[in-house]
C-alpha cells in the first residue's frame, strides 16, 4: 500500500507541474495569434484611436506578465474571466457548449470500450484466422482514413444518397437527446478511430498474455480457457489499452471540433472556433485551459489503472 501510496504521490506531484506548464503555454499560445479583440470591436475600417481606447478599457495594453499574472490567480479561484466581446463569465460559454460536448464524449467512449475491447479478444480468439484478418483489415483501413473525410463519407452515404440520417444538427439546438438520429453520425465518426487503435491494442495484448508462462501454467492446474481468457489474460491485455482510452478521451476534445463543425453542433468545439475568429482571448483561454486539465486528469486516472491491473509493467512516474 506504501508503494501505491507513494506512486500516486509521485503522480500527483507530475500533474501539479503538467499544469502548471498546461497555463503557461496556453497563454503564450494565446499571446501569439495575430490581431486582438479590440481590433475586431473596432469594425470594418478601425480608427487607431477607437482601437487604442478599446484596448485600454479592456486592459490589454497592460504587460503580458501581469496579464499572465492576473489570470493565473484568477483561475486558482475558479474565476476564468469575461469575455471581451460580450462580457459575458467565461463560465457561461463552459456551460452552454459543455452538455452537447459531453453527451458526443459519453456516448462514444460507452461504445468504444465494449466494441473495442470485444473485437480485439475476438479477433485474438481466431489469431490468424479467417475472422482475424478481416478485423485487422478493417480496422487499419479506417484508421487511416482522417475524422473529416470520414464524416464527408458518411454524410454522403447515410444523409445525402439514401436520405436514412440528417447530415447535420441544424434546428435541433442543444437538445440532441431528443433527436437521437442526428447523433448517430457523429458518433460513429468520434468512434471509428479509436475502436481500431484499442482492437488491436487488445488484440496484441491478449494474444501475448494466452502465450505467457503464467497462461501456461493455468491451464497444467485444469483451468478452463474461458477462465484464463477472462480472468488472466483479459486484465493484462486490457493494462495497456486503458492508456490509450485515456489518450482517446483527451483526441476526443480535438476531434469533437471537428466534428461538431461538420455537424453544426453547438458544443465546446462551435463555442472555441467562434471565440478564435473573434480574438476573444479570455474565452480561447479557459477553453484551453480546461482541455489541458481534462488530459491532465485522464492520464492521471489511466495511469493509476495501469498500475492497479499490471503493476509489473513498471509504469514510469
Amino acid at each position: 500500500m506504501s508503494g501505491l501510496r507513494s506512486f500516486v504521490a509521485r503522480r500527483l506531484l507530475l500533474g501539479a507541474g503538467q499544469t502548471a506548464a498546461v497555463v503557461l503555454l496556453v497563454f503564450a499560445l494565446t499571446e501569439a495569434l495575430p490581431g486582438d479583440a479590440a481590433v475586431a470591436l473596432a469594425g470594418d475600417q478601425p480608427d487607431p484611436e477607437r482601437i487604442a481606447a478599446i484596448r485600454s478599457t479592456m486592459q490589454l495594453d497592460r504587460p503580458a506578465s501581469e496579464r499572465l499574472a492576473h489570470w493565473a490567480g484568477a483561475l486558482l479561484r475558479g474565476d476564468f474571466g469575461h469575455s471581451l466581446v460580450t462580457g459575458r463569465p467565461v463560465t457561461g460559454y463552459l456551460a452552454d457548449g459543455l452538455g452537447p460536448t459531453l453527451l458526443l464524449a459519453t456516448l462514444t467512449v460507452v461504445l468504444l470500450v465494449p466494441v473495442g475491447v470485444g473485437l480485439g479478444v475476438l479477433a485474438a480468439r481466431r489469431e490468424d484466422g479467417r475472422v482475424d484478418r478481416i478485423i485487422s483489415a478493417v480496422t487499419l483501413g479506417v484508421y487511416a482514413v482522417p475524422e473529416f473525410a470520414f464524416g464527408v463519407l458518411l454524410v454522403f452515404v447515410f444523409a445525402l444518397r439514401l436520405d436514412w440520417l440528417p447530415p447535420t444538427a441544424v434546428g435541433y439546438g442543444g437538445d440532441l437527446l431528443a433527436h437521437p438520429a442526428a447523433l448517430v453520425l457523429p458518433v460513429a465518426v468520434l468512434l471509428a478511430r479509436p475502436v481500431c487503435s484499442i482492437s488491436r491494442l487488445v488484440r496484441a495484448g491478449m494474444v501475448d498474455a494466452l502465450a505467457s508462462p503464467y497462461a501456461a501454467q493455468a491451464r497444467r492446474y485444469g483451468i478452463g480457457p474461458g477462465r484464463i481468457r477472462w480472468a488472466h489474460a483479459l486484465p493484462n491485455a486490457v493494462a495497456p489499452a486503458a492508456q490509450q482510452l485515456a489518450r482517446t478521451v483527451d483526441w476526443l476534445l480535438g476531434g469533437v471540433i471537428v466534428v461538431e463543425a461538420l455537424f453544426v453542433i453547438p458544443g465546446l468545439g462551435t463555442v472555441l472556433l467562434d471565440a478564435v475568429s473573434a480574438r476573444d482571448l479570455p474565452v480561447v483561454q479557459g477553453l484551453a485551459v480546461v482541455f489541458g486539465l481534462v488530459t491532465v486528469v485522464l492520464n492521471l486516472g489511466a495511469d493509476l489503472v495501469t498500475h492497479r491491473l499490471a503493476p509489473r509493467t513498471g509504469v514510469a512516474a
